[in-house]
């Protein structure tokens, strides 16, 4: 019993799944690195409570989409190590019980280094982590549900960009910086094009528990078309930036994900329903906002 309740831990709380946070968190703090109120113990406060919320939103993830029946719909051909839940209750690791238990005891850390940040650090991130923590409950939960209404690549979007980088950045300096906030858009957007690579796996089984993510909604081969258009938009924001006088042009070391995002978008164009089987279409979209948030963040620190 306790080997299986390690194992369904381990899956809800593999470090892996801070990587989104963590890219936000360096787009949000390359930008101000040079404040004089810069804190790195800070810094670290604020990726333990990203990290505990990560683990709470899985943990209350894998029970509504359990209970919608998705994840019991996958067939195995078609799980991934990036699609498809962590599969807790589907694989009997963990109980209902023992996984609402998680969801609450990490989501309780989670915002009581939150409140630890708003009294001794800075007051004005309670309307951030209020609204981050409203909209990353509403992805999957009640009474919104954003994922199974085709808002959920929005929801992640907002909150893996703007909210999590801006957040970051008026930890570290006291203050919402313009610049963290025109650089973590693209962020959000890579963010989601990992997301909706993910959603083709699981299109099937979404479908038939009414979740309509964008990508059930549209069909994998209109949804294969899109893929470049998301990508464009955020090269296209990383390209005009520093054109338009706002950024430094260091920045543009964010074009080091472009080669990742091509190979992705090719796999995904010409093999849509099959891609996720033989091709690493999910790792490259990982790889393009890991290294587009690595390149503006040592852009950011050279450039400013």
């Amino acid at each position: 019993m306790d080997n299986q309740f390690n194992a369904g831990l381990w899956r809800l709380a593999d470090p892996k799944i801070s990587i989104t946070s963590l890219a936000a968190m360096t787009v949000g703090a390359a930008p101000v690195a040079g404040h004089p109120d810069f804190s790195w113990p800070w810094l670290a406060v604020m990726g333990l409570a990203m990290f505990c919320m990560e683990v709470a939103k899985n943990a209350w993830g894998d029970v509504y989409d359990y209970d919608s029946g998705t994840d019991l719909a996958v067939q195995p051909e078609d799980r991934t190590n990036f699609s498809g839940g962590k599969r807790v209750l589907v694989d009997e690791l963990l109980s209902r019980r023992q996984t609402w238990g998680i969801a609450f005891g990490f989501g309780a850390v989670g915002i009581a280094l939150g409140a630890l940040m708003v009294l001794l650090r800075e007051p004005g991130l309670f309307w951030l982590g209020t609204t981050g923590l409203v909209l990353g409950w509403s992805y999957h939960g009640p009474p919104l549900q954003l994922a199974y209404r085709g808002l959920g690549e929005l929801d992640v979007v907002l909150c893996y960009g703007p909210l999590v980088a801006l957040s970051t950045g008026m930890l570290m300096s006291h203050s919402v910086s313009s610049d963290v906030f025109w650089l973590s858009l693209p962020l959000g957007i890579f963010i989601a094009a990992f997301l909706w690579v993910n959603e083709f796996p699981d299109f099937h089984a979404d479908r038939s528990a009414g979740k309509y993510n964008l990508v059930a909604r549209l069909g994998k081969h209109r949804a294969s078309r899109l893929l470049p258009v998301i990508y464009l938009a955020g090269f296209g924001l990383l390209l005009v930036y520093p054109l338009l006088g706002g950024l430094p042009k260091p920045v543009w070391l964010g074009f080091s994900a472009l080669p990742s995002a091509l190979l992705a978008q090719y796999w995904t164009w010409h093999e849509p329903d099959t891609f996720h089987r033989n091709r690493p279409v999910q790792p490259l979209t990982l790889l393009t906002f890991v290294l587009y948030a690595a390149g503006v963040g040592v852009g950011a620190v050279l450039g400013y």
